[in-house]
């Protein structure tokens, strides 16, 4: 059974009243687009959506035909985006996207050739899965998948229905990061073995939630979709949901999905053979329910290994940085971010540096940047059969495992040991049980 089809035609019909935008021009009837021209649908656009949106809508050969957000004030706000920044592009007049509550609507139009799913955790995988079966390409933010089972499913349905499937994590487009990824492994630090990632923020805390009536501008039924049902709250919606295991996943797979990809990618490893995990909620004492403080170790059979030092509620940098990684090598170290690189000797002495400027700006969350636009490129192109994925959604999901790994290990309070070959948990029923999630009936994600 596909995702919720019993009330699929119920839904279906309530979209069709969704909201459209004032002076917005409708879709030409019986339209077909030229075959360089890409028709995307963005689903969730009220923050990253929004900057990715604008990404999709501002690359030649490609149009965003439909906005979509069960926040009826999104869509207006994105589309307003989109067009300033085509102007800025002397591309006046184009194409005003349909705003739509329900994802489907962009579904069911035969000539939308792809989806961007930057929806709360809890959607990637099942939306992607119902965009692969309604024929389109997508491009799904990180981290594609809200536990270990949904890691799995999603890459088999890439498989099974022959579709591209682009992971949002940028810093695989990123020039300066190829660069000095490639040089590693052709030898510019020797066999390179550990790699540290961390990410440090100053989060205020979420407060105690009270029950209200959900906002008029919202879908909270929808918003929901898969995950089984919680009562509204005024702590949960747009951003806190992250921190709620019923529809996030917590920090490590919120900005360690970036961090622990790019460890995973220099030192060329893919499942580990051992995962261990410290940290809680130390902060606040508040509803948030995943970790504010965690140190999570990836071991691998070739002898590397991998760490994870996150702090959402203590900023206090390393390395003078907020996030990064450094991976190690026995010549030397390199010290990588979003902004660029620094190479350093084993004598800990600078031998390169490569800042933010030398090769296009540095990769930002929430606007047009060097790296989110070649990411985007990238997947346009290999939709045109011009380019393969930099990260297609398998490579994305080996290194999103991890994340996954480290959340069971710091659930069940004890190391875990991993089949390398399946990358699944050996000898622990307690483990596997969080290997997936429950979901509302009648939504469940199936290929």
């Amino acid at each position: 059974m596909n995702i919720n089809r019993r009330g699929f035609i119920k839904t279906s019909a309530i979209a069709g009243a969704g909201l459209t935008l004032t002076g917005g021009l409708a879709r030409a009837s019986g339209r077909t687009a030229p075959s360089d021209q890409i028709v995307v649908g963005v689903m969730g656009v009220n923050n990253r959506g929004n900057a990715v949106g604008r990404t999709f809508a501002t690359r030649e050969g490609c149009e965003v035909a439909y906005l979509c957000d069960v926040d009826s004030r999104a869509p207006v706000k994105a589309a307003q985006s989109i067009q300033e920044a085509l102007a800025l592009r002397d591309r006046d007049g184009a194409r005003v996207p349909e705003a739509v509550s329900d994802f489907r609507r962009m579904l069911e139009d035969p000539n939308v050739d792809a989806v961007v799913i930057a929806a709360s955790d809890h959607w990637h995988t099942p939306a992607t899965i119902l965009a692969l079966q309604a024929g389109k390409h997508v491009y799904v933010e990180k981290p594609a998948s809200h536990n270990a089972q949904e890691a799995e499913m999603i890459v088999d349905a890439a498989r099974h229905y022959d579709k591209h499937v682009q992971m949002g994590n940028q810093q695989r487009s990123d020039p300066r990061s190829i660069q000095v990824i490639n040089d590693i492994h052709n030898g510019l630090i020797g066999r390179a073995y550990y790699a540290h990632t961390w990410y440090a923020n100053n989060r205020n805390s979420i407060g105690r939630g009270q029950q209200t009536t959900v906002p008029d501008w919202l879908d909270y039924e929808l918003w929901q979709g898969p995950a089984p049902r919680r009562p509204y709250q005024d702590n949960l919606i747009h951003y806190n949901w992250h921190w709620f295991w019923n529809w996030g996943t917590g920090e490590i797979c919120n900005n360690g999905a970036h961090e622990l990809d790019v460890a995973r990618w220099a030192l060329g490893v893919d499942r580990p053979v051992r995962a261990s995990s410290s940290g809680g909620r130390y902060h606040f004492n508040d509803d948030w329910e995943t970790f504010d403080t965690q140190v999570a170790t990836f071991d691998f059979e070739d002898g590397k290994s991998i760490t994870w030092h996150g702090r959402s509620c203590n900023g206090f940098p390393l390395h003078n940085r907020s996030r990064g990684t450094t991976i190690h090598g026995e010549r030397g170290t390199v010290l990588l971010d979003r902004s660029g690189y620094t190479l350093f000797n084993e004598n800990n002495e600078v031998v390169r540096w490569m800042k933010p400027g030398d090769v296009g700006e540095p990769i930002d969350a929430h606007r047009l940047d060097d790296a989110t636009t070649r990411h985007v490129e990238n997947f346009l192109n290999t939709i045109r059969g011009l380019d393969e994925l930099n990260s297609p959604i398998e490579t994305g999901q080996r290194s999103v495992m991890l994340c996954h790994l480290g959340n069971i290990a710091q659930r069940t309070g004890r190391s875990l040991t991993i089949d390398p070959v399946s990358g699944r948990i050996q000898g622990d029923d307690e483990a596997m049980a969080l290997w997936r999630r429950e979901y509302e009936p009648g939504w469940e994600p199936s290929v």
